[in-house]
């Protein structure tokens, strides 16, 4: 590999703006759900939202970064790498770490990177950095969207409109952790782990199958119908524009209780049990739903035992299998043409058939 010297500086740095606060987001429980799970395990593999417009996806996804303790990173790193890890170090950290260089370090908030329709394959990836080639005769690497969303949030909205050949890309990232580029004669590996988001209208496109199996978990959102609920998201809403500083001081205490208990989930997942049952309860539940291969098993006692560590429970429980099997199996089921019923529908009928056993 090419030693290459790297067009960007540090791969995040504090929002400009306000974010609303996560424990103000009115409803939407199962969307929050999904995504502070994936915020205690990361390797659970992301959320798909499937929903109406102006429900509230992208302002909850950067709430939930928001939330999120400051991360550790290395000081000028392009791909936010941590220095108390050194085996997934980039091509810029690791030499300085062999050589015995302890590198500074820095604060900063996660990132949350979007991924925009109808980006271009060099944006994603990285690419030769030209104007450096040209002026100066240099081979540098102009990294990527990838680059910046390492240890972070890659949030793509209408993501059943991406096109076929980012998806393909995406699913090779997404399997490896790893990012490689080879073109123009460069040739760059670098670290590319982070929480995949993506979000859409289901009536404006389906999602392949490929990619759709790669979601961890899958929510729906819609539109809410009781008036008080919808009431007070506008009179929230209305609250934050006017006066943000304000609000998200009315909020902070929730805030900082919230990111407390995400911190302690993430210290005591680890110790969390499985035990016997819980692993023959999801192995029943996909039986009874056919749902294909053993992604659906893995994901469903990986997102029970995340959620167990949120409640501060010691093992899992059929509470919490429960719980999370609609957001972990709905978008794993075949369709079945002589089945009217939607997917949550189905999840839900199988639960009430396993657990009633």
């Amino acid at each position: 590999m090419s030693t290459l010297k790297t067009g960007a500086g540090t791969a995040a740095s504090r929002p400009a703006r306000p974010v609303f606060p996560f424990p103000a987001i009115v409803g939407q429980e199962e969307m929050k759900q999904a995504l502070l799970i994936c915020a205690v395990d990361p390797g659970i593999g992301g959320v798909l939202v499937f929903g109406d417009r102006g429900t509230g996806k992208s302002t909850t996804i950067r709430a939930l970064a928001a939330l999120l303790p400051e991360q550790t990173v290395i000081v000028g790193c392009p791909y936010g790498c941590a220095p108390e890890a050194p085996q997934g170090l980039c091509p810029v950290c690791a030499p300085e770490h062999d050589t015995g260089h302890k590198p500074r370090s820095a604060k900063v908030p996660v990132p949350v990177v979007d991924l925009p329709l109808g980006v271009t394959e060099d944006r994603v990836v990285g690419a030769l950095d030209l104007e450096k080639a040209l002026a100066h005769g240099e081979k540098a690497f102009e990294p990527g969207l990838l680059a910046r969303a390492n240890r972070g949030f890659l949030y793509i909205d209408e993501v059943n409109l991406l096109e076929d050949h980012i998806v393909d890309l995406l699913l090779d990232v997404a399997a490896s952790g790893e990012n490689l580029v080879e073109r123009e004669g460069l040739s760059v590996r670098h670290p590319a782990k982070f929480v995949l988001v993506g979000s859409g209208n289901p009536e404006e496109g389906e999602l392949r199958p490929q990619l759709l199996d790669r979601f961890g978990l899958s929510v729906e959102v819609t539109t809410p119908e009781e008036l008080d609920t919808r009431i007070e998201v506008v009179r929230r809403r209305d609250a934050f524009e006017r006066d943000p500083a304000g609000f998200l001081e009315v909020w902070d205490k929730e805030v900082a209780k919230l990111r407390r208990r995400i911190v302690a989930a993430r210290k005591k997942l680890a110790g969390v049990a499985v035990p016997e049952p819980a692993y023959r309860r999801a192995a029943q539940l996909c039986i009874a739903l056919g749902t294909d291969g053993l992604r659906g098993e893995l994901t469903l006692v990986r997102a029970a035992r995340a959620l167990a560590a949120l409640e501060g429970k010691a093992e899992v429980s059929d509470e919490q299998l429960r719980c999370i099997a609609p957001s972990a199996l709905r978008h794993r089921l075949r369709r079945d043409p002589l089945d009217e019923a939607g997917s949550g529908v189905r999840v839900t009928r199988a639960l009430e058939e396993v657990f009633a056993a």
